[in-house]
């Protein structure tokens, strides 16, 4: 069913930009895709992802002629250990990571609010928040972390200032994928059972801004998940045409 989150106003309501949210194993992927599919007939459309990408910057850096495999292999160590040290204070790389990929996910929440302002209809794959720091539940890589030099305590108030920009802009409607953590586990058997766990335990309490949310029971028929989507979408579309 349809809710209004109600922990605080919100600020500027996107027009035209569809949010689909949760655990890995929910079916972000294969339901935005095919929420594009149905509706890119009829409207300009785009389909954004809007995660921090790490994993396809890491291999960016991989690819790198020389240096690439050695230092694709120490960041992808420093991102694991900050993950697993949330109470420590991780070395100064390691901050300067983490905030360069919350940058990149604010270049590319820009690139979606210009094509939003050209009336485009966007369709993400994952939402930024400033509720829950992790960068597990879309919010802050840093905030988690003890503050204890200057550089981290700096990167930490400019990344929350960028994650709070991005929630200050809150989609059309936002899709929340429901599931329990074992079914998630069953559908990704190479994803740590603690992290889906800790993931559908926190996911469903965010509010996103007031956002207006979907929540849909992702282990239900999927046919059915994509038909209450879809009909959802097409309601808010026309809601926003009437205005």
């Amino acid at each position: 069913m349809l809710k209004k989150s109600l922990d605080k106003p919100s600020k500027k309501i996107l027009s035209k930009v569809i949010a689909v949210i949760g655990c890995d194993g929910s079916g972000k992927s294969t339901l935005t895709g095919d929420l594009y599919s149905k509706f890119h007939a009829r409207h300009t459309t785009e389909l954004i992802y809007l995660g921090q990408s790490s994993g396809n910057i890491g291999q960016w850096i991989k690819e790198l002629p020389v240096i690439g495999s050695p230092l694709g292999r120490f960041l992808d160590k420093k991102a694991k250990n900050a993950h697993n040290k949330k109470s420590s204070s991780p070395d100064n790389l390691t901050v300067l990571v983490i905030y360069l990929l919350s940058v990149w996910r604010a270049h590319k929440f820009r690139r979606m609010l210009k094509l939003a302002r050209k009336g485009t209809m966007i369709i993400t794959d994952r939402y930024p928040q400033a509720e829950i720091p992790g960068f597990y539940f879309d919010g802050t890589g840093l905030g988690a972390l003890t503050a204890d030099r200057w550089l981290i305590k700096k990167l930490i108030k400019r990344e929350l200032r960028l994650y709070q920009w991005m929630a200050s802009y809150v989609p059309t409607l936002l899709i929340r994928l429901n599931i329990d953590a074992e079914t998630a586990h069953a559908r990704k058997p190479d994803h740590k059972l603690t992290m889906l766990q800790q993931k559908t335990t926190v996911i469903p309490r965010l509010n996103f801004n007031g956002a207006q949310i979907l929540e849909l029971d992702s282990t239900s028929p999927y046919e059915k998940v994509l038909e209450s989507a879809s009909q959802a979408v097409a309601e808010a579309l026309k809601i926003v045409h009437s205005v």
